[in-house]
Parts: structure tokens; sequence; C-alpha cells
């Protein structure tokens, strides 16, 4: 995991810019912690395996998954329409120890796939459908906005002792001079069951 982190230290977030429709980003007050609910036994880890298909009922999330690398800059590609997520490979598999992390745009020429992002709440459930047919379930601890010039980068992609998963987006104003959103979003969420 070390690895993981000192390779994305100049990344902020999705690349969310350009392509944005009418459909504006809600906000969380940045930068915000929607309350936290307190952790639940861990579930054991699980052998690696590719995620396919990311479910969150919460907010009628249904999405297959992309994979996603590294830009030349060090920076995380991003989806190159709002659909579908992406799952991004240098790090652990959902699952896993370490935090998974599956990034999505807001909005692409209307709403995207974590359009409704800031709307988790603690205790929501978000299902993954791995390669091998399995179905990790994770559980939403909280979900914090950053400005994207302050991103956690340890924070989001640093070491974990459990199988975390984290989901992020743009949020905050859209500035129309640099044509990208202001902040980021993250949901943060442990896994609770490895079925």
């Amino acid at each position: 995991m070390v690895a993981l982190f000192a390779t994305i230290t100049t990344f902020g977030a999705t690349g969310c810019s350009g392509s944005t429709g009418a459909a504006v980003a809600p906000s969380v007050s940045a930068p915000t912690i929607v309350a936290a609910v307190p952790r639940v036994v861990r579930a054991a880890s699980m052998d690696k395996s590719v995620p396919v298909r990311l479910q969150i009922e919460a907010i009628g999330v249904d999405s297959k998954l992309m994979d996603l690398g590294l830009r030349a800059d060090g920076s995380l590609q991003v989806p190159p329409s709002g659909f579908p997520a992406g799952w991004y490979t240098g790090g652990p598999t959902p699952g896993e120890v370490g935090p998974a992390v599956i990034a999505g745009h807001v909005d692409w020429n209307g709403p995207g796939v974590f359009y409704d992002l800031h709307n988790l709440k603690p205790g929501d459930q978000v299902t993954i459908t791995r390669k091998d047919g399995s179905k990790p379930s994770f559980r939403i601890t909280r979900v914090e906005q950053f400005p994207k010039e302050h991103f956690p980068t340890r924070l989001v992609y640093g070491n974990i002792d459990h199988p975390g998963l984290r989901l992020i987006t743009c949020g905050g104003s859209f500035n129309h001079q640099t044509g990208s959103y202001e902040d980021d979003i993250v949901a943060f969420a442990d896994l609770i069951a490895p079925t």
C-alpha cells in the first residue's frame, strides 16, 4: 500500500471537467463529515478478484465497472463519460485488505453515475460484484467534501488494516474558468459481509 500512496500523490480526484451539462454538482458544506457510524465487527478479508459491478440502492446506482489506471502525470484516469464508474487497478480489489477506490463523474452532459453520492448516509450499503461471482457488501461510515487543492491523499489511499472502499466524485461549485469543480466528495465504507 505504501507504493499506492506514493504513486498517487498528485491525485486530486476524478478529473471532472469540460463535458458538464446543465446539471451542477450538489454540495456538502466543505469540509464536512456526515455523522460517522461506529465500526461494526469487521468481516474477514477476501482473495483478489476484479470488481465488475457496483450497486448502491440508497442512491439508485447500478453500474458496470471499467478499469482505471494512472495518467502520465501520476493522476488517476477517469471514465470517458458519465457512465460507468471505474475501479483503480493499482489498488486492492474490493474485499482485500486496504482501500479499494472507485471513481465516477458527478455529471457529464447531465447527471453522471455519482450525481447523488453526496446523499449517502452512514449505514447505507454498497454491493460489489466481483469476477469470481462473490458479492461483498460494504457499509458507508462517512461522506466528506474536500477542496481539490487539499485533497487528503493519505486518508483516501493510505494503508488501512481492514478491507475498505472509497467512492470518489467531484462536488461543490463548478468553476467555469478552469472547467472543473472546486471540490471532491469521498464516501468511505468498510466491508461487512464477504459473500
